[in-house]
């Protein structure tokens, strides 16, 4: 029964869903006007990817949306699907926020195949009915890749599971996943003291679920609640990511308030509890949120992220839709980190390939063929007779975004404070290279044998409204959103001394 008291069939879609399917299909945005192969909404509002998972040969991503505005509004689940992680396919949204339980929002949550079937499990958000505020509960829809039908029984997760002393009220985005015949489900939460933690709950068919243990806790100054967590074994560790709220920051670490981390660590199955090492940050750049991860059939653990922050929300005037997902990114461990690499597929949109090897520069330089604004280019630049060499992507008419590799500091820095911001946001990011010199352990350490090279390797994904920096084949990453003309594709390089550098450039097509 839906919110309106009207009874849906198995085959009905309620109003609200259907309005907001109608809304979308007549207001969507020609795919000219967005990034050419990074996820964004058709129209309106996007933020934290859901549902991340693969079913039916094809590769699912859904999303935090709100159609009718480019703000955020009452949640629904928009869904677009791909064979590759780099062409993506809109579909009708997947859920509305159209019954009683979920009347407040449809809010993040994770998505697994069950018996044949695609099952969304979901935070559904109701007003509390004894007292003020809401209710977080967990929800299930069943589909079939396109049409989803939320069960009878919902929620099939209610705070009143969860130990004395948990929030209510703060308890959302399930990740779920089976393992030795069972379901699992890791959810954020907080505790009286409105510190973060894990809950860990588990299930022999999706729908009855018993409370497991807390998973883990916030046991010092990392922020409130622990949004989205996803948790997964990784070659022979286990990796727990979350994204808490209100971090402080620490020298170059956990500088967007809301921010997203890792731990490297062991589960111990008795206990049911994950015994991470120190958090460490996933990107370094201005906007990077709420990952999830899916594991491909191949075998490749893949996350994507919500490429915004809360605290620099802004657009153009003008623009209809608000939000985009980071390229999805091939994660392994090394070190105990986390290595990212843009998905391989993105070789197969490779084209018109320039290339220099061994080329000098000094001061300020331009190279032929060495432009645009949908690109993948890398820099390996080496020597040790500079001290700072400066890339600046997205030039022209005044406008810019500058990453300044320091290598006396060790340090890079990227700059967006020209890339076309009519807003106070934040535009300056830093982050350690070589940081045993920096923190004396080996957090984002770059690879030994590049060390010993004196060079460094600046990987760039250009997509119209956005950056991403991968480091070192992935050692440390930098993402941005920008909001540059198009027009401004110029790319120059400067160094402050002598270096010898290799360029390699493929347009995206």
């Amino acid at each position: 029964m839906d919110i309106n008291g009207k009874m849906t069939g198995k085959n009905v879609v309620s109003e609200a869903l259907a309005a907001s399917r109608e809304y979308e299909t007549q207001n969507e945005i020609d795919k000219n006007e967005r990034p050419l192969f990074h996820v964004t909404p058709p129209v309106g509002w996007m933020n934290d990817p859901n549902g991340f998972s693969v079913y039916n040969g094809k590769v699912h991503l859904f999303y935090q949306y709100h159609p009718y505005s480019t703000e955020w509004g009452p949640m629904h689940w928009g869904h677009q699907v791909s064979v590759d992680l780099i062409r993506w396919e809109q579909l009708p949204v997947a859920i509305a926020p159209d019954t009683i339980y979920d009347a407040e929002g449809c809010f993040s949550g994770t998505a697994i195949e069950k018996d044949g079937e695609h099952v969304l499990i979901y935070t559904s958000v109701m007003k509390n009915p004894d007292g003020d505020g809401v209710l977080q509960n967990q929800s299930i829809a069943v589909g079939d890749g396109v049409t989803y039908k939320k069960i009878q029984n919902n929620p099939v997760v209610t705070g009143d599971m969860l130990p004395e002393g948990l929030s209510r009220a703060d308890f959302r985005d399930p990740k779920a996943w089976l393992e030795d015949g069972r379901y699992y489900m890791a959810a954020g939460c907080v505790d009286q003291d409105n510190k973060g933690l894990v809950v860990l709950l588990s299930s022999a068919d999706m729908e009855s679920w018993t409370f497991e243990s807390i998973l883990a806790r916030n046991e010092s100054d990392l922020g409130g609640i622990w949004e989205c967590p996803d948790f997964f074994k990784l070659d022979d560790h286990h990796v727990l990511l979350v994204s808490p709220t209100g971090m402080k920051a620490e020298r170059y670490e956990f500088h967007n308030g809301n921010n997203s981390i890792y731990f490297v660590g062991e589960f111990d199955k008795g206990e049911k509890k994950f015994d991470g090492g120190e958090p460490l940050s996933l990107d370094y750049g201005t906007d990077f949120y709420a990952p999830q991860t899916t594991l491909l059939p191949d075998g490749r653990r893949i996350m994507i992220a919500w490429m915004q922050s809360w605290h620099n929300l802004w657009i153009p005037g003008g623009q209809k839709w608000q939000g985009m997902m980071t390229i999805p990114r091939e994660i392994s461990l090394k070190n105990g980190r986390l290595i990212q690499k843009p998905v391989r597929e993105i070789e197969k949109y490779h084209a018109n390939m320039v290339r220099y090897s061994d080329e000098v520069v000094s001061g300020r330089r331009s190279l032929e063929g060495i432009s645009g604004r949908s690109l993948d280019v890398t820099f390996v630049i080496t020597g040790n007779k500079y001290s700072r060499f400066t890339v600046n992507l997205a030039k022209g008419s005044g406008y810019y975004t500058r990453f300044i590799y320091d290598r006396e500091n060790n340090i890079i820095e990227m700059d967006r404070t020209f890339a076309g911001f009519e807003k106070d946001v934040v535009c300056i990011r830093r982050a350690c290279v070589k940081s045993a010199e920096c923190y004396g352990d080996v957090k984002g350490k770059v690879d030994e044998q590049q060390e010993a090279q004196d060079s460094i390797k600046l990987r760039f994904i250009l997509d119209r409204n956005s950056i991403e920096l991968f480091v070192n084949d992935g050692a440390m990453t930098m993402s941005t959103a920008i909001y540059t003309p198009i027009e401004a594709d110029g790319i120059e390089l400067l160094c402050e001394g002598q270096a010898v550098v290799d360029v390699e450039k493929y347009d995206i097509i």
